[in-house]
């Protein structure tokens, strides 16, 4: 099949290689290189850099201009094929494959529309996040899907949990696609009253705070990206926590704000329990364990609140 590919980020590139082995992928299209990480330079997208990899004819655009939508159409594509291009898709580019515009969305639809839905799986605290093959229709991810696939999130990051449903959507991309091509795909509406929405994660959301539950701060830490890390005041500093468990019930347990250092060890009380913090990025400083941070940490009356 001809397919014009449009996606951004890393989760997209997977698919994009699936695809490339698998069919002609014509043209790529992506957002425009941006400052990404910490070295605030003008970086290509994940699939940017793969599609010139590939050797691929890359297309950049912020948002789908007359003259973007005539260079796709051009492609005579037989499918668009979509994986978090960052931009609402206008309807005449939906009018321009016969087999339609197929998007991998994280989420295990009708649950989990929206910009977020890893990470609110996540924070949520969801036994397993999930991927659907759906079809774009005009309504944000209100199209039919025509597989969905799932994969436990138990204690794994969010990066790891991404990873893996990367991974897992461009395998159900490649067979959504065969089931397409031998006209015997099979399209299952949504369900509107099972509708859920994930919103883009903010920052201020995802800050540690010790008037929250420990289970609440700890899934912070499991969802934190670089977008919106997991971040606290601990001794009169910054810091962003990378890694962190829930003390169980029966063992050691800290006043709510307080800050234990002990072998190595640094706990920090919750309003109902007490989290241990494993690895952490104090502001200005590389990753370390919290083994290494906690030399740092001297006082007895440490102590810690919201950043």
């Amino acid at each position: 099949m001809r397919i014009v590919y449009m996606g951004t980020p890393d989760f997209a590139v997977p698919s994009l290689r699936a695809l490339d082995a698998n069919h002609k992928v014509t043209l790529v299209v992506t957002r425009p290189d941006a400052v990404r990480g910490r070295g605030k330079r003008l970086e290509p997208s994940p699939v940017k850099a793969a599609a010139l990899e590939l050797g691929l004819p890359v297309l950049e655009a912020r948002r789908l201009a007359a003259d973007d939508i005539d260079r796709i159409a051009q492609e005579r594509p037989d499918v668009i094929c979509v994986a978090a291009y960052g931009a609402i898709l206008p309807d005449e580019l939906l009018a321009i494959p016969p087999c339609g515009v197929l998007n991998v969305h994280a989420s295990l639809l009708p649950r989990g529309r929206g910009a977020a839905p890893i990470q609110r799986a996540v924070l949520e605290g969801d036994e397993a996040a999930g991927v659907s093959i759906m079809r774009i229709v005009h309504d944000l991810d209100a199209g039919p899907y025509c597989a969905q696939a799932r994969v436990a999130i138990a204690d794994k990051p969010c990066a790891q949990v991404m990873d893996e449903l990367a991974r897992v959507g461009a395998d159900e991309l490649v067979c959504a696609l065969e089931q397409v091509e031998r006209g015997g795909v099979v399209w299952t509406e949504q369900d509107e009253s099972q509708v859920t929405y994930a919103a883009k994660v903010t920052k201020q959301e995802m800050l540690l705070d010790p008037a929250d539950a420990a289970l609440a701060n700890k899934r912070r830490v499991q969802a934190s990206l670089d977008a919106a890390p997991a971040r606290a005041i601990v001794g009169g500093r910054g810091v962003r926590v990378l890694e962190a468990s829930v003390v169980d019930a029966g063992a050691k347990q800290v006043a709510q704000g307080s800050v234990l250092v002990q072998k190595g060890h640094v706990y920090l009380g919750c309003a109902d329990g007490t989290i241990e913090v494993l690895r952490v990025k104090p502001d200005g400083k590389k990753e370390m364990a919290a083994s290494a941070w906690a030399s740092g940490l001297r006082g007895d009356d440490l102590t810690w609140k919201r950043a």
